[in-house]
């Protein structure tokens, strides 16, 4: 019963957390997501979304997050020299100097549906669930000293 009800108040904890998210935490979480994983695996969701990079290419480049080069892995890179498609970003603080443009989408705006739908899906499903547990702990605690009537009835329980 108490391990039940432990799990009961992480799993509606952690349902709430992921419906209250706002917009704005879930595209840090997609950011710090994309930042903290390898290159093996950006290259993945690159070629799985058939997108190149995490964010715009004219952002500065600190800001672009990095990424492998998208030739090998996406359609919309695979016959373009652009800087987002080869991961080389010329320097572009020269003025009179336009920004490199990408025949590419972003990931980031090819996820974010996604991952919205995945927080909504996720918390919802928590909720369900937490809920059938907290009837499974109104149900051990109503029936945990029941005599079986099939017992003898001298019997200790």
């Amino acid at each position: 019963m108490i391990i039940l009800f432990v799990l009961f108040l992480l799993q509606f904890s952690l349902a709430c957390a992921c419906l209250a998210v706002n917009g704005e935490q879930k595209d840090q979480l997609a950011e710090h997501g994309w930042a903290a994983s390898s290159n093996y695996t950006r290259a993945d969701v690159q070629s799985q979304f058939d997108c190149c990079g995490f964010r715009d290419v004219n952002l500065p480049p600190k800001e672009r997050l990095g990424h492998p080069n998208c030739l090998n892995s996406s359609h919309c890179c695979a016959d373009s020299n652009a800087p987002c498609c080869t991961g080389i970003y010329p320097n572009t603080s020269a003025a009179g100097t336009a920004p490199p443009s990408c025949p590419c989408d972003t990931c980031f705006s090819k996820l974010q549906v996604k991952i919205y739908n995945a927080f909504s899906a996720t918390g919802g499903v928590g909720l369900f669930f937490s809920f059938t547990e907290i009837i499974g702990v109104w149900l051990a605690l109503r029936y945990r000293n029941q005599k079986d009537p099939q017992a003898n009835p001298s019997a200790f329980l």
